[in-house]
């Protein structure tokens, strides 16, 4: 977990993510991802020199109109001393009973931010942390060139102007297989995902295509990473980025 919070330390340095008496929602979807940063920011505050408060939301889509059970999250929080939130919804049925979306996961993250973004206004929250790791923010890079044909990507600190809120992404800076050691060395209670399309949606096809990459060239992931972080794309180059100086080849 050191490792971890080092990631964190750094992204928190770099991105400006945290100040002095903020209210942090953090996503908590049961995964190892929202686990872990649960975990790292309750940890995080006792040397960081930033006095915060935490709050954690998890927004119950009820895949199969079968409520989820996030008893052993429950005690994690307790542990931590954590307030924890469970909202329950309908999400699950409106995305694949009602729509019947061949492709839900973008209705489905869009109908779970929202609730998750009036949680977060309820609880007086000023910040939304989410799990979003560096595999993430280069998945999701090649998800919008092939399937979109631009360059951009989520920011590591984003505001939310209509709820005057700033989601920020502490785990920007950790990579997957980090982040799973991590959950099993401190035997976080991971929620197995029930909904319907796991496994087989178009992220998880992109994460296959760079899993492949990496292991035809070891550092593929990395590479293309510190090439949004060299051309600031959509923030990632930091708070105190300055552009490199271009050297041309021919």
């Amino acid at each position: 977990m050191q490792r971890i919070l080092g990631h964190m330390r750094r992204a928190v340095t770099e991105y400006d993510m945290l100040h002095e008496g903020d209210r942090i929602c953090v996503g908590v979807s049961g995964g190892k991802d929202s686990l872990v940063l649960l975990y790292g920011l309750s940890q995080l505050r006792r040397f960081i020199g930033i006095s915060y408060d935490i709050e954690a939301v998890t927004i119950d889509p009820a895949f199969g109109g079968v409520p989820g059970d996030y008893s052993g999250v429950q005690k994690l929080c307790d542990e931590l001393g954590i307030r924890y939130t469970v909202v329950p919804t309908e999400i699950g049925s409106i995305v694949f009973d009602v729509r019947r979306e061949k492709h839900p996961c973008s209705l489905c993250a869009h109908l779970r931010r929202g609730a998750l973004h009036d949680t977060a206004v309820d609880l007086g929250c000023t910040k939304i942390a989410l799990g979003h790791s560096l595999d993430d923010a280069v998945e999701t890079f090649f998800m919008n060139l092939f399937n979109e044909g631009r360059i951009g990507c989520f920011s590591p600190v984003t505001h939310l102007e209509k709820k005057d809120l700033y989601m920020i992404r502490p785990l920007i800076f950790a990579e997957e297989k980090e982040i799973r050691r991590a959950a099993n060395r401190t035997s976080l209670p991971v929620v197995t995902s029930a909904c319907p399309a796991n496994g087989n949606t178009n992220r998880e096809r992109m994460k296959e295509f760079v899993r492949e990459m990496e292991h035809r060239d070891h550092g593929f992931r990395e590479r293309i990473f510190g090439a949004m972080r060299r051309g600031d794309i959509d923030g990632m180059g930091g708070v105190n980025y300055v552009p490199p100086v271009r050297k041309d080849v021919y």
